[in-house]
């Protein structure tokens, strides 16, 4: 009989011992609740649901406006480059090769390269962009992900581009000044100074 008076008074104790960790739990947590909004109001903070609301628009709208450049971009390739390389796909995933490619992320360009053949996609096109791109290299800067981005949809709307250096310069000598001239012949460069050797003293 004593053994049963223990055991139903431990019992009650137990119960009595869950019950007050659990309200004290409950209190703890109500007080921390109301300490982080009273910083929160004392900070002059907007609370998050307010942030977040006050940025959404903006981000949508910049959604909205990347949306509407890559449609342009891939409308414009397909109405310039004739075959499947103009194809939304291939524009898509051969421009992403190109741009890992220029990052030296290997690994990451040949995964993309395969999902690239698996479309079809024809693969000279992006050695032809890669090659233009290279000729490209002084002008892109490495800070500004928008140079790399333009110029590698330059590259692959129009390969054989050249950069305005070295178009202009190749255009000057290849126009003769009349039909009749003989051409000069380069002129040998001076040859430079040597030293005098210093007086003895």
């Amino acid at each position: 009989m004593r053994q049963r008076v223990f055991e139903l008074r431990n019992a009650v104790l137990r119960q009595f011992a869950a019950t007050l960790a659990v309200s004290s739990l409950v209190i703890l947590m109500g007080i921390g609740l109301m300490g982080i909004g009273a910083a929160s109001a004392q900070s002059g903070t907007p609370a998050p649901d307010q942030s977040k609301a006050a940025a959404q628009p903006a981000d949508t709208a910049k959604d909205a406006a990347q949306n509407q450049r890559r449609t342009d971009e891939f409308a414009e390739a397909a109405q310039v480059i004739s075959g499947p390389a103009g194809n939304p796909e291939c524009v898509w995933l051969g421009r992403r090769v190109v741009r890992l490619m220029w990052r030296d992320d290997l690994d990451t360009a040949f995964r993309h390269l395969d999902l690239y053949d698996r479309f079809g996609c024809p693969g000279g096109h992006i050695q032809a962009a890669f090659r233009c791109l290279t000729r490209f290299g002084g002008q892109i800067d490495p800070k500004v992900a928008e140079t790399l981005d333009g110029r590698v949809h330059a590259c692959w709307i129009n390969p054989a581009s050249q950069p305005q250096q070295a178009a202009a310069a190749a255009s000057q000598p290849a126009a003769p000044a009349s039909g009749n001239a003989q051409p000069q012949p380069a002129a040998s460069p001076s040859p430079a100074a040597s030293p005098s050797p210093a007086p003895p003293k």
